[in-house]
């Protein structure tokens, strides 16, 4: 399986949103804060379902404390590897 990039991310993020967010997600996004970009936790919890949904890493309990794309994929990847 392959790692979570931010390109996945974004369209996850997308997804969850359950509308286009494109121009909120365009550009370098790594490090701007979710709250930024405009997704509350409802949309967080959703993209955290997707994520176990297509990865198998639950982030569920971790999600408050991932504030950032960059953050997220991080922990996400560093699980998928464990």
């Amino acid at each position: 399986m392959a790692e979570l990039t931010i390109d996945r991310l974004k369209d996850i993020l997308r997804i969850s949103a359950g509308e286009d967010e494109s121009e909120q997600l365009a550009g370098e996004i790594g490090e701007t804060t979710f709250s930024e970009l405009g997704y509350d936790s409802l949309a967080l919890l959703e993209t955290a379902a997707l994520i176990k949904r297509e990865y198998g890493v639950d982030i569920t309990d971790d999600i408050e404390h991932l504030s950032t794309p960059q953050a997220l994929t991080d922990f996400v990847n560093a699980k998928f590897a464990a």
